[in-house]
Protein backbone atom coordinates (compact mmCIF):
# COMPACT_ATOMS: atom_id res chain seq x y z
CA UNK A 1 0.00 0.00 0.00
CA UNK A 2 1.38 3.41 -0.95
CA UNK A 3 1.05 6.01 1.80
CA UNK A 4 1.40 8.69 -0.92
CA UNK A 5 -2.11 7.71 -2.09
CA UNK A 6 -3.75 8.26 1.30
CA UNK A 7 -2.19 10.98 3.46
CA UNK A 8 -3.48 11.73 6.96
CA UNK A 9 -2.60 14.94 8.80
CA UNK A 10 -3.64 16.21 12.21
CA UNK A 11 -4.74 19.84 12.51
CA UNK A 12 -6.40 21.93 15.21
CA UNK A 13 -9.70 21.50 13.31
CA UNK A 14 -9.50 17.73 13.01
CA UNK A 15 -7.95 15.26 10.59
CA UNK A 16 -7.31 16.16 6.96
CA UNK A 17 -7.14 13.14 4.65
CA UNK A 18 -5.78 13.64 1.15
CA UNK A 19 -6.72 11.09 -1.52
CA UNK A 20 -4.15 10.85 -4.28
CA UNK A 21 -4.40 9.47 -7.80
CA UNK A 22 -5.52 5.93 -8.57
CA UNK A 23 -8.54 3.69 -8.79
CA UNK A 24 -11.30 4.98 -6.49
CA UNK A 25 -12.33 1.57 -5.16
CA UNK A 26 -8.70 0.75 -4.36
CA UNK A 27 -8.39 4.05 -2.49
CA UNK A 28 -11.47 3.18 -0.46
CA UNK A 29 -9.81 -0.05 0.63
CA UNK A 30 -6.55 1.70 1.52
CA UNK A 31 -8.39 4.38 3.48
CA UNK A 32 -10.28 1.75 5.46
CA UNK A 33 -7.03 -0.07 6.21
CA UNK A 34 -5.24 3.08 7.34
CA UNK A 35 -8.06 4.14 9.65
CA UNK A 36 -8.74 0.69 11.10
CA UNK A 37 -5.05 0.09 11.87
CA UNK A 38 -5.13 2.93 14.42
CA UNK A 39 -8.86 3.11 15.14
CA UNK A 40 -8.47 4.03 18.81
CA UNK A 41 -6.29 6.98 17.86
CA UNK A 42 -8.83 8.47 15.44
CA UNK A 43 -12.04 7.60 17.33
CA UNK A 44 -14.23 10.57 18.14
CA UNK A 45 -12.54 12.95 15.70
CA UNK A 46 -13.76 14.55 12.52
CA UNK A 47 -12.37 14.35 9.00
CA UNK A 48 -12.04 16.73 6.07
CA UNK A 49 -11.30 15.02 2.74
CA UNK A 50 -9.08 16.66 0.13
CA UNK A 51 -9.76 15.03 -3.24
CA UNK A 52 -8.12 17.43 -5.71
CA UNK A 53 -9.63 17.36 -9.24
CA UNK A 54 -11.37 14.00 -8.75
CA UNK A 55 -15.08 14.15 -9.63
CA UNK A 56 -17.16 12.40 -6.97
CA UNK A 57 -20.89 11.78 -6.87
CA UNK A 58 -23.20 11.76 -3.87
CA UNK A 59 -22.93 7.95 -3.88
CA UNK A 60 -19.11 8.15 -3.86
CA UNK A 61 -19.14 10.52 -0.89
CA UNK A 62 -21.63 8.33 0.95
CA UNK A 63 -19.29 5.34 0.47
CA UNK A 64 -16.41 7.40 1.87
CA UNK A 65 -18.57 8.55 4.76
CA UNK A 66 -19.53 4.98 5.64
CA UNK A 67 -15.88 3.92 5.83
CA UNK A 68 -14.99 6.92 7.94
CA UNK A 69 -17.92 6.52 10.35
CA UNK A 70 -17.26 2.78 10.65
CA UNK A 71 -13.87 3.68 12.12
CA UNK A 72 -15.32 5.98 14.76
CA UNK A 73 -14.85 9.38 13.09
CA UNK A 74 -17.19 11.68 11.18
CA UNK A 75 -16.92 13.34 7.78
CA UNK A 76 -17.57 17.08 7.96
CA UNK A 77 -15.94 18.58 4.85
CA UNK A 78 -14.94 17.65 1.30
CA UNK A 79 -12.42 19.90 -0.45
CA UNK A 80 -12.15 19.49 -4.22
CA UNK A 81 -11.52 21.41 -7.42
CA UNK A 82 -14.42 19.87 -9.31
CA UNK A 83 -17.73 21.76 -9.26
CA UNK A 84 -19.52 18.40 -9.44
CA UNK A 85 -17.74 17.21 -6.29
CA UNK A 86 -18.53 20.46 -4.50
CA UNK A 87 -22.20 20.17 -5.47
CA UNK A 88 -22.34 16.56 -4.20
CA UNK A 89 -20.75 17.60 -0.90
CA UNK A 90 -23.24 20.45 -0.43
CA UNK A 91 -26.12 18.08 -1.21
CA UNK A 92 -25.01 15.97 1.76
CA UNK A 93 -24.67 19.01 4.01
CA UNK A 94 -20.86 18.90 4.07
CA UNK A 95 -18.56 21.90 4.16
CA UNK A 96 -16.48 22.66 1.07
CA UNK A 97 -13.92 25.03 2.63
CA UNK A 98 -11.51 24.75 5.56
CA UNK A 99 -10.45 27.10 8.32
CA UNK A 100 -6.97 28.68 8.21
CA UNK A 101 -5.16 26.04 10.27
CA UNK A 102 -6.47 23.06 8.28
CA UNK A 103 -5.93 24.93 5.01
CA UNK A 104 -2.32 25.52 6.01
CA UNK A 105 -1.74 21.77 6.24
CA UNK A 106 -2.93 21.36 2.64
CA UNK A 107 -0.55 24.06 1.44
CA UNK A 108 2.32 22.15 3.08
CA UNK A 109 1.42 18.91 1.30
CA UNK A 110 2.03 18.01 -2.35
CA UNK A 111 -1.19 18.45 -4.34
CA UNK A 112 -2.80 15.17 -5.46
CA UNK A 113 -3.33 16.62 -8.94
CA UNK A 114 0.39 16.83 -9.78
CA UNK A 115 3.06 14.21 -10.21
CA UNK A 116 6.67 15.04 -9.38
CA UNK A 117 8.51 16.26 -12.45
CA UNK A 118 11.46 14.18 -13.53
CA UNK A 119 14.75 15.64 -12.45
CA UNK A 120 13.31 17.41 -9.41
CA UNK A 121 14.67 16.45 -5.97
CA UNK A 122 12.57 13.83 -4.22
CA UNK A 123 10.69 14.99 -1.14
CA UNK A 124 11.30 13.14 2.08
CA UNK A 125 8.55 10.73 3.10
CA UNK A 126 8.42 12.23 6.57
CA UNK A 127 7.80 15.75 5.27
CA UNK A 128 4.91 14.52 3.16
CA UNK A 129 3.23 12.81 6.10
CA UNK A 130 4.18 15.12 8.94
CA UNK A 131 1.22 16.97 10.50
CA UNK A 132 1.30 20.74 10.05
CA UNK A 133 3.99 22.41 12.13
CA UNK A 134 1.71 25.22 13.41
CA UNK A 135 1.93 25.60 17.20
CA UNK A 136 -1.85 25.22 17.53
CA UNK A 137 -1.44 21.57 16.60
CA UNK A 138 0.97 20.64 19.42
CA UNK A 139 0.11 20.26 23.10
CA UNK A 140 2.21 20.82 26.22
CA UNK A 141 1.71 18.51 29.21
CA UNK A 142 3.27 20.00 32.35
CA UNK A 143 3.14 17.04 34.71
CA UNK A 144 4.47 13.53 35.20
CA UNK A 145 2.38 10.84 33.54
CA UNK A 146 1.72 7.98 35.90
CA UNK A 147 0.70 4.37 35.27
CA UNK A 148 -2.67 4.14 33.55
CA UNK A 149 -2.62 7.70 32.19
CA UNK A 150 -2.81 8.17 28.41
CA UNK A 151 -2.11 11.27 26.31
CA UNK A 152 -3.50 11.10 22.78
CA UNK A 153 -3.19 13.95 20.26
CA UNK A 154 -3.17 14.22 16.43
CA UNK A 155 -0.17 16.59 16.45
CA UNK A 156 3.06 16.91 18.44
CA UNK A 157 3.22 16.18 22.19
CA UNK A 158 5.68 17.78 24.63
CA UNK A 159 5.81 16.54 28.22
CA UNK A 160 7.62 18.47 30.96
CA UNK A 161 7.96 15.69 33.48
CA UNK A 162 8.48 11.93 33.46
CA UNK A 163 6.51 9.25 31.65
CA UNK A 164 6.34 6.39 34.14
CA UNK A 165 5.96 2.68 33.30
CA UNK A 166 2.30 1.99 32.47
CA UNK A 167 1.73 5.50 31.04
CA UNK A 168 1.24 5.96 27.31
CA UNK A 169 1.61 8.71 24.70
CA UNK A 170 0.05 8.42 21.23
CA UNK A 171 0.89 11.32 18.90
CA UNK A 172 0.38 12.00 15.22
CA UNK A 173 3.65 13.95 15.19
CA UNK A 174 6.80 14.11 17.33
CA UNK A 175 7.07 13.35 21.05
CA UNK A 176 9.45 15.29 23.31
CA UNK A 177 9.81 14.35 26.98
CA UNK A 178 11.71 16.75 29.20
CA UNK A 179 12.30 14.02 31.75
CA UNK A 180 12.52 10.22 31.94
CA UNK A 181 10.61 8.24 29.33
CA UNK A 182 9.88 4.78 30.74
CA UNK A 183 6.35 4.16 29.48
CA UNK A 184 4.93 3.43 26.03
CA UNK A 185 5.18 5.91 23.17
CA UNK A 186 3.80 5.88 19.63
CA UNK A 187 4.94 8.87 17.57
CA UNK A 188 3.80 9.39 13.98
CA UNK A 189 0.69 7.34 14.77
CA UNK A 190 -0.98 8.40 11.51
CA UNK A 191 1.74 6.54 9.62
CA UNK A 192 4.52 9.16 9.74
CA UNK A 193 7.84 7.27 9.74
CA UNK A 194 9.60 10.66 9.78
CA UNK A 195 8.48 11.47 13.33
CA UNK A 196 11.01 11.52 16.20
CA UNK A 197 10.97 10.80 19.93
CA UNK A 198 13.28 12.81 22.20
CA UNK A 199 13.81 12.42 25.94
CA UNK A 200 16.35 13.35 28.61
CA UNK A 201 16.36 9.65 29.51
CA UNK A 202 15.08 7.31 26.80
CA UNK A 203 14.14 3.98 28.42
CA UNK A 204 10.65 3.16 27.07
CA UNK A 205 8.93 -0.16 27.64
CA UNK A 206 7.83 0.07 24.01
CA UNK A 207 8.60 2.62 21.32
CA UNK A 208 6.74 2.96 18.03
CA UNK A 209 7.39 5.43 15.23
CA UNK A 210 4.98 5.25 12.32
CA UNK A 211 4.79 1.60 11.33
CA UNK A 212 7.95 0.54 13.20
CA UNK A 213 8.21 -0.86 16.71
CA UNK A 214 11.08 -1.42 19.15
CA UNK A 215 11.72 -2.19 22.80
CA UNK A 216 14.59 -0.89 24.89
CA UNK A 217 17.22 -3.64 25.32
CA UNK A 218 17.84 -4.75 28.89
CA UNK A 219 21.51 -3.75 28.72
CA UNK A 220 20.48 -0.09 28.42
CA UNK A 221 19.65 -0.19 32.14
CA UNK A 222 23.38 -0.17 32.85
CA UNK A 223 24.16 2.79 30.58
CA UNK A 224 24.49 6.33 31.97
CA UNK A 225 21.42 8.46 31.40
CA UNK A 226 21.75 11.01 28.61
CA UNK A 227 19.42 12.92 26.30
CA UNK A 228 18.63 10.84 23.20
CA UNK A 229 16.54 11.10 20.05
CA UNK A 230 14.96 8.08 18.36
CA UNK A 231 14.14 8.05 14.66
CA UNK A 232 13.61 5.59 11.83
CA UNK A 233 16.76 4.93 9.82
CA UNK A 234 17.01 2.28 7.11
CA UNK A 235 13.77 0.70 8.28
CA UNK A 236 14.76 0.45 11.98
CA UNK A 237 14.31 2.63 15.04
CA UNK A 238 17.69 4.02 16.10
CA UNK A 239 18.49 6.05 19.23
CA UNK A 240 21.27 8.64 19.08
CA UNK A 241 22.57 11.33 21.45
CA UNK A 242 20.27 14.33 21.47
CA UNK A 243 22.89 17.03 21.09
CA UNK A 244 20.97 19.76 19.28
Amino acid sequence: MSEDRVRIRGTSEGLVITLGAGDFQALLGELDERLSSTASFFRGGRVALHVGPRELTVEDLEALGQIISRNGVSLWAVIGDSSATQAAAKALGLETTLGPQAALSLEAAPSPRHKRDEGQPEESEGAALRPTQDTDVGILVRRTLRSGQVVQHPGHVVVIGDVNPGAEIIAGGDVVVWGKLRGIVHAGATGDDGAVVCALSLMPLQLRIGNHIARAPEEREDLPEQPEMASVQDGEIVAEPWEK
